[in-house]
C-alpha cells in the first residue's frame, strides 16, 4: 500500500517519464459474469472508465446497468467538488446492503478521491466491505488485482504518477466521436485545485503515438475526435523535443479526420500559433472552452490563475477576431475566499464583455489539502447562491441569445444518437458544439447531416433534416 501525500506533491522531482505497452491481461475467468461501473467527474474520468471497461471485458465480464445484477462493481471517482464525495459515499451504502445478500460481489473504488490524502485509510475503516482500491496512477492495474483478489481488501494507490502506458484497449462509448488522451496530469497548481495532488505531475504522451492513434481512430470510420488534458494546450512543455501544441493540433488535422476538439484550454499557455492553426484548417472546430474562474485581477492572483482580468479580454478578443463564428465557454466561480461584491462585480463586467455562449459555474467549496482551503472561508452560503443565480440568469440570457441567431440558419451536425425529446427525434452537435434535437431517423445517426434550425432555447437547438433533391 502506497497511500498519497499532498505535501510532496510539489516536491516531485521532473524525472524523465518512460513509455510502456499496456499490460492487457486476458483471461476467461469472468465468462458470463456482469460488472457495473458508476463514473463521475471530468472527461477524463469518463476517458479513463472506457480504459477500464476494456479492462473488464477482457476479463470476460460483460456490462449492466443495473448494479444489484452485478457480480463486481467499480466507482470511478471524482475530487473536484465535495457533493462527489457524498454521492459516492452515499452509493456505497446502498452497496453495503446489497452486498450482505452477495458475499462475492466484488466492489471496486478507484479514481481521482482514492488519491486524496486519508480517503483510502477511510474506505479501509469506515468501509471495509469495498474489497479493492486503486488510483488514477496504476488503473492499467486492475484486471491483475480482481483476478488475484483472495477476500480481504486490496489497496493499491500510489502517491507517485505512473509512467505512459501505449495501446490501451479501451471499450469506447461511441463508434463516431472518441477521447485521445495527449498528456496526464498537471503543473498549474491553482490553489483550489486537487488535480494536481491527484493526477500528479503533467506527463505529454509522445506526438507519434498519438498521431497513430488518431490514423487508427480514422481508419476505424469515427468522424470526430477530442484531444483531452487537465490543461490540454500546456501539451510538450515537459518533453524536451520542442514540439508543443499548435504543432501537435496541425498535426493531427493533417490526418483528415472530418471533426477535432480540444478541452480544457488553461489562458496562460493559449498561444497565438494555437490561434493561428485553428483558424487555418476547417477540421479544427470552431469551438474553444477557455476557463476565467474570476474576473477580478486580485482574485484571480489568489487563486494563482497566472493571468490578470486584462490579459484574459485581450486573449479572448483575439480569438473572436482571428476565427470567424468561434463559440467560446467558460468555467467560472463565484464566492472563493475574500471575494468582495466589487469582485463579484468585476466577474459581471467580464461576462458582459465577452458575452459567452455559455458557462459551467460554481460555488467555491474548500479541498483538503489545497492552499485556498487554508483561507478562512468568510462568505456566507447565502451570498454565494445569489451571486450564483445572478450570474447564471446573465450566462443563460447570452446562450439564448447566441442560439437565436440560428434560427433559420442551416447548419451542419454530427448525428450521435437519439433525442430525449421524443420518439422520432435524433440529436447531435453543430461545429460550434450546440446540442439539436432533429426530426430525423435512426439511420442519421453517425452521420454529418445538413440541418435548418428552426427554434432556440437557452441550452439546445431545434431544427429539421435538409434533404437535397438532385435535378
Amino acid at each position: 500500500m502506497n497511500l498519497p501525500n499532498l505535501k510532496e506533491a510539489k516536491k516531485r522531482e521532473n524525472s524523465p517519464v518512460e513509455t510502456f505497452d499496456a499490460r492487457n491481461i486476458k483471461s476467461d475467468k469472468f465468462e458470463g459474469k456482469y460488472f457495473y461501473l458508476r463514473t463521475y467527474g471530468c472527461q477524463m474520468n469518463v476517458h479513463d472508465s472506457e480504459e477500464i471497461k476494456g479492462i473488464l471485458s477482457n476479463l470476460g465480464f460483460r456490462q449492466t446497468d443495473d448494479y444489484e445484477k452485478a457480480h463486481l462493481i467499480v466507482m470511478n471517482t471524482c475530487a473536484i467538488r465535495e457533493n462527489a464525495h457524498d454521492k459516492v459515499f452515499g452509493f456505497l451504502g446502498r452497496v453495503k446492503h446489497l452486498k450482505k445478500d452477495k458475499p462475492d460481489l466484488i466492489v471496486c473504488v478507484g479514481g481521482c478521491m482514492t488519491q486524496e490524502e486519508n480517503v483510502a485509510e477511510t474506505l479501509k475503516n469506515k468501509y471495509p466491505f469495498v474489497d479493492i482500491v486503486f488510483g488514477t496512477h496504476n488503473i492499467n492495474d486492475l484486471g491483475k488485482l480482481i483476478l488475484e483478489h483472495q477476500n480481504k481488501q486490496d489497496i493499491e494507490v500510489y502517491s507517485i504518477e505512473g509512467n505512459i502506458y501505449e495501446n490501451i484497449e479501451y471499450k469506447r462509448d461511441s463508434k463516431y466521436t472518441a477521447w485521445v488522451n495527449i498528456m496526464y496530469g498537471c503543473d498549474k497548481f491553482c490553489t483550489y485545485c486537487i488535480v494536481p495532488y491527484t493526477r500528479g505531475k503533467q506527463r505529454s504522451r509522445k506526438m507519434e503515438d498519438i498521431l497513430d492513434e488518431v490514423k487508427d481512430l480514422k481508419k476505424a470510420g469515427y468522424l470526430e475526435v477530442t484531444l483531452l488534458g487537465q490543461n490540454v494546450n500546456a501539451y510538450g512543455k515537459d518533453l524536451s523535443d520542442g514540439r508543443d501544441f499548435a504543432t501537435l493540433l496541425e498535426e493531427v488535422a493533417k490526418i483528415g479526420i472530418p471533426r477535432i476538439r480540444f478541452v480544457t484550454s488553461h489562458p496562460w499557455d493559449f498561444t497565438e500559433e494555437m490561434i493561428d492553426v485553428i483558424s487555418k484548417y476547417d477540421n479544427i472546430m470552431p469551438y474553444i472552452h477557455l476557463p476565467l474562474q474570476s474576473g477580478s485581477s486580485r482574485i484571480l492572483k489568489l487563486m494563482g490563475r497566472r493571468y490578470t482580468k486584462e490579459e484574459y479580454l485581450e486573449l479572448f478578443n483575439k480569438i473572436k477576431e482571428a476565427i470567424p463564428g468561434v463559440s467560446i465557454t467558460t468555467d467560472i466561480i463565484v464566492g472563493f475566499p475574500n471575494e468582495t461584491d466589487e469582485d463579484f462585480d468585476e466577474t459581471l463586467d467580464v461576462v458582459n464583455k465577452c458575452q459567452f455562449d455559455g458557462a459551467f459555474t460554481f460555488i467555491y467549496s474548500p479541498r483538503e489539502g489545497t492552499p485556498a482551503a487554508l483561507i478562512k472561508d468568510n462568505i456566507s452560503m447565502e451570498v454565494k447562491e445569489e451571486r450564483l443565480q445572478k450570474l447564471n440568469k446573465i450566462i443563460n440570457d447570452y446562450s439564448l441569445m447566441h442560439n437565436k441567431e440560428y434560427e433559420g440558419k442551416t447548419v451542419k451536425v454530427l448525428v450521435t444518437g437519439m433525442s430525449e425529446k421524443g420518439e422520432n427525434k435524433v440529436c447531435g452537435y453543430t461545429e460550434t458544439m450546440k446540442l439539436v434535437n432533429i426530426d430525423g431517423a435512426l439511420n442519421d445517426i453517425g452521420k454529418i447531416i445538413d440541418v435548418e434550425i428552426s427554434s432556440a432555447k437557452s441550452f439546445s437547438l431545434d431544427g429539421k433534416k435538409v434533404t437535397f433533391v438532385n435535378n
